[in-house]
């Protein structure tokens, strides 16, 4: 473990009965990272970062945090921000009540005003938790976990319930924590903010870690897809080792995406052809996604 680490977990494993939930997990989050965790339904994602926050106790393995165990509460829980996929705010606490309530037990230092602002929730201060909308309980969550600016921010399932806007502004406000060193841990549903964020992904199947590395590395293990349709049969031998989907209707798979477009629509050129529904794409962390959950 160097200096530079903040998370480090080797040989996890977790049980519930004669269920193995998770088994000899190890992966580290340097400083300053973004760590995306993601996983298949009953991955044993949620029961490690339980874990990893210090809410469960380990079978067997070592995690550290900041050097310590995160059962040492004391040292470790004031430099981590938590943001949990619910919350379980008091209802009948006002937004601003709630927020200088968590902000006290973190035991970090800031005010209710300036979290608030940065979640675009301050004319909601006085509102009841009990009344507001589902994306506004998203951001006083996110308001939560952001209290003191944090040393380490675990965010789960961040931006379900947000708009658009909402989304983009939290992503800003993540970032600005990075610029401030800030470590980060993810996980979520929606990949494609995983592919936009993350420095590394590490992607869980079936309580293991299936795969690690960076974006580029995890999509550069499967196929770029092309894909195009005829009006007729083709006037000259395809250029490429093309599969027919379906009638009319053809696939590249390559590891070559501009080179072997390129030769396609050379050839269509040449041969006076329509590729008629042409796409055409880079892989993306859903495909190699999927490629796990089709195991």
């Amino acid at each position: 473990m160097s200096a530079a680490t903040v998370i480090d977990v080797q040989q996890l494993n977790l049980r519930y009965g004669n269920f193995h939930a998770v088994k000899d997990l190890s992966f580290q989050v340097d400083k300053g990272e973004l760590y995306a965790l993601l996983g298949t339904n009953g991955a044993g994602k949620t029961s490690a970062l339980e874990t990893i926050e210090g809410h469960r106790k380990a079978n067997s393995g070592n995690v550290r945090v900041f050097g310590r165990s995160p059962r040492d509460r004391r040292a470790v829980r004031p430099r981590m921000g938590i943001m949990l996929q619910e919350s379980g705010f008091s209802p009948d606490l006002t937004v601003q009540e709630s927020v200088h309530l968590i902000g006290k037990l973190s035991q970090r230092i800031d005010t209710t005003d300036r979290v608030l602002d940065l979640v675009d929730l301050k004319r909601k201060a006085d509102t009841k938790v009990s009344q507001l909308s589902g994306g506004e309980k998203r951001r006083l969550d996110f308001a939560t976990a952001v209290y003191g600016q944090p040393d380490l921010l675990f965010l789960d399932e961040p931006t379900t319930g947000l708009d658009v806007q909402s989304r983009d502004d939290l992503w800003r406000a993540v970032g600005k924590l990075r610029e401030d060193g800030a470590t980060v841990v993810l996980t979520t549903h929606y990949l494609e903010e995983a592919q936009q964020h993350a420095d590394l992904v590490g992607l869980m199947h079936q309580g293991a870690l299936h795969q690690e590395g960076t974006v580029s590395e995890l999509t550069r293990s499967l196929p770029a897809i092309i894909r195009f349709s005829l009006s007729g049969p083709a006037p000259a031998k395809l250029p490429l080792l093309i599969r027919n989907e379906e009638v009319g209707r053809f696939v590249v798979e390559t590891f070559d995406l501009p080179r072997d477009l390129y030769i396609l629509l050379d050839w269509a050129h040449t041969q006076d052809v329509e590729l008629r529904n042409l796409e055409a794409g880079p892989t993306r962390l859903d495909d190699v996604f999927r490629s796990i959950s089709s195991e």
